[in-house]
């Protein structure tokens, strides 16, 4: 297990010789010396007999080999756990179980509990349910009693595993949604589900939703082409699966195999790894209530065993895919329906709100020309097209102050103009400079009376270098943008959920509005958003606007121009990239991760740029000391429509003190680093 509690599950379809448990006991061992790296390796239901051995079962001759090879493939395990299924008679009942092996025992005996008997399957002509047995412990000759029973839960830190086969599984009510409410939290399912078309889909969809339910990671595997027999043909279908989100898959072996003539049939093996999130779970299902109150009306569950077992603890790359952009889908047609989604939802929940506001009211927008109040912009235009209302009811303000360049604005003005939206230009500097002067800001007295805009610009030049870059200097437009924007309508808001993540809004000034309908959207999402609007609803000129806007960088637009008139103030310049960022906040928020594992899952995941560990680190120390920092301004915020899972609204997701300490997740990120050594160290210096 890795020391950050990832938890490595292997799902494991072996060659099967039906009726020959010496040879199938071989086979699991060849393939456990592959797998050597899992913490749990679960094999197919009855792979010790083979599943379809038919009235093989129930000769003394299959069984007494049956529990020779599992004594002594139990031997052979160390510290790992290692599931295999096979026969054995009880007081004269035969009972297809799992055995659970570790540390050189065998740990548990788990019976299945629904035998099909639909079809082609005909189970109960020779086994009996789980429910029938009557004792608690199975004497395994030359081992000793072994705890016998489906409510056995083996534990080993924060892993607490259950078991269940193949039929357990396809029921309304599985047996592992009691193991859920129980405490387990990584399920196991040895099975034998042969091959039917469509049926594959079916059963990792299943095992997905499993997951999911139960909050709780999932391990399927199921018999492969060797099992074939007869009427039945098996594919090997491995899963392993996380709370809803498939992980891993084998590929099915045996309908391909024609277009394999070098293959040999029996030497077909399938496998499906992938690493668990442990914490990930327990965080989850501390903020799931609803499933510990199910626990209230299972009864049972006070009737589980518990059995420990050990696992080595060793660091290792992750087997399993860190998304760079957890918020961003990676394939094309996913995207496509998650922008489609997104602003379906913001445009619905304006259109609910500004029913509420009189009719003579204006909607009114600052737009800049950035991508935040241009995805404000298309919402609230297209909102308007929902309620056949004229475009006219929204009033655009473009308020061009210090920052300003000409491309920005004349980008602003341009999609005005496309939208057919009213439309205001106020430069705001000749207002700022008389604030500045008020507050005693301006070591001189300046005649504003005198200026046009473009010489407040030079005049601007006059300030001492630090009164130009100042909190007050950026504050006083930022507000005098929203005294403007408060004084003439229903403001609708722009600022975006990485922004209130980080703080990176003016209180009470972009911080503010009547309604936010992006304030659940980050800041990797908007780009995206603006682009498929501009694809799926604009054409001409009005989408080669929006498509500039899209290339725009990010800024406030609050420092002076550099000599040039280009952007001096980049965002991502200043806090780190927003890429990181939302990465963070998706982790830190989503999955109640440490900066530890965070900082180790960023180093797991491809970003658009290679990041050192020291850039990391940074802009990791970054958001934490923000996050915190900003708290204040999120537990004031305007209402706005939940997006996706991620949410600060402190109405719904995310109540926290404003007042709270980072000091914790400070020390735990230097430890971190600390643990680097000399290498870390060196990177950071």
């Amino acid at each position: 297990m890795h020391p950050l509690d990832f938890l490595r599950l292997t799902a494991a379809c072996t060659p099967t010789r039906v009726a020959d448990p010496v040879s199938n006991r071989l086979s699991i061992e060849r393939a456990l010396t592959q797998l050597q790296d899992s913490d749990i390796v679960v094999f197919g239901e009855l792979c010790l007999s083979g599943y379809t051995c038919g009235e093989l079962f129930l000769q003394r001759t299959m069984l007494d080999s049956c529990l020779d090879e599992l004594r002594h493939l139990a031997r052979a395990v160390g510290q790992q756990l290692v599931v295999v299924g096979l026969p054995i008679d009880l007081h004269g009942r035969l009972f297809n179980v799992a055995a659970v092996l570790g540390n050189g025992r065998v740990l548990g005996l788990v019976p299945k509990l629904h035998l099909p008997t639909y079809g082609e399957f005909y189970e109960s002509r020779w086994f009996h349910s789980g429910r029938d047995a009557s004792v608690e412990e199975f004497e395994l000759p030359g081992h000793g009693p072994v705890p016998f029973g489906s409510a056995l839960l083996f534990t080993c830190g924060l892993a607490t595993v259950a078991v269940e086969i193949c039929e357990d599984l396809w029921v309304p009510n599985p047996p592992s949604s009691s193991h859920a409410i129980a405490g387990a939290n990584v399920l196991l399912n040895l099975s034998a589900s042969n091959e039917t078309i469509g049926k594959a889909a079916y059963r990792q969809q299943l095992v997905a939703m499993q997951s999911g339910r139960c909050i709780a990671a999932y391990a399927y595997a199921s018999s492969g082409p060797s099992e074939s027999t007869t009427d039945l043909v098996f594919g090997g279908h491995c899963l392993i699966a996380e709370n809803g989100t498939t992980l891993a898959q084998s590929q099915r072996v045996g309908t391909g195999m024609c277009l394999k003539p070098e293959s040999h049939f029996d030497g077909l093996s399938s496998f499906a790894t992938s690493d668990v999130d442990l914490d990930r779970l327990q965080h989850d299902r501390r903020t799931m209530h609803t499933m510990h109150q199910a626990a209230e009306y299972k009864s049972q569950s006070s009737t589980y065993r518990t059995i420990p077992f050990e696992l080595s603890i060793a660091s290792r790359p992750l087997k399993r895919w860190v998304d760079p952009h957890p918020f961003v889908p990676q394939s094309t047609k996913e995207l496509e329906q998650r922008c489609s989604d997104v602003f379906e939802i913001q445009c619905a929940s304006l259109a609910k709100r500004v029913t509420r506001i009189p009719e003579s009211m204006p909607l009114v927008i600052g737009v800049s020309g950035g991508l935040d109040s241009t995805l404000a912009l298309l919402v609230a235009v297209k909102m308007c097209d929902m309620l056949g209302w004229e475009r006219t009811r929204i009033l655009g303000m473009t308020m061009p102050g210090f920052g300003t360049t000409n491309r920005t604005r004349s980008n602003a003005e341009s999609l005005m103009l496309h939208l057919g939206i009213q439309s205001e230009c106020v430069d705001i500097r000749t207002s700022c400079l008389r604030i500045f002067q008020s507050l005693r800001h301006l070591p001189f007295g300046v005649d504003t009376e005198r200026y046009d805009a473009e010489e407040l610009q030079k005049v601007l030049e006059q300030l001492p270098e630090e009164r130009r870059h100042d909190l007050v200097f950026e504050n006083v437009q930022a507000r005098m943008r929203t005294l403007l924007l408060m004084s003439r309508g229903f403001v609708l808001g722009t600022g975006d959920m990485s922004e209130l993540a980080l703080g990176w809004c003016t209180y009470n000034a972009d911080h503010m509005s009547m309604y936010n309908v992006n304030g659940s959207v980050p800041k990797t999402m908007v780009r995206f958003l603006v682009k498929y609007v501009a694809e799926h609803f604009a054409e001409g000129e009005l989408r080669q606007i929006l498509l500039q806007i899209v290339d725009t960088p990010i800024t406030p637009e609050l420092l002076p121009l550099a000599s040039d008139q280009s952007i001096h103030q980049h965002t991502e310049g200043t806090i780190g990239p927003y890429e990181l960022h939302d990465f963070f906040l998706y982790h830190f928020v989503r999955g109640g991760a440490s900066p530890t594992k965070i900082l180790h899952l960023a180093e797991q995941a491809e970003f658009d740029r290679d990041y050192s560990f020291s850039e990391m680190v940074d802009v990791l120390k970054t958001f934490v000391r923000r996050f915190f920092a900003s708290q204040f301004k999120r537990s004031c915020v305007p209402d706005g429509p939940k997006i996706g899972t991620v949410s600060l609204s402190p109405r719904g997701d995310w109540r926290m003190p404003s007042d709270a300490e980072c000091d914790a997740w400070i020390a735990d990120l230097d430890r971190a680093v600390a643990q680097r050594g000399d290498k870390g160290k060196r990177e950071l210096n």
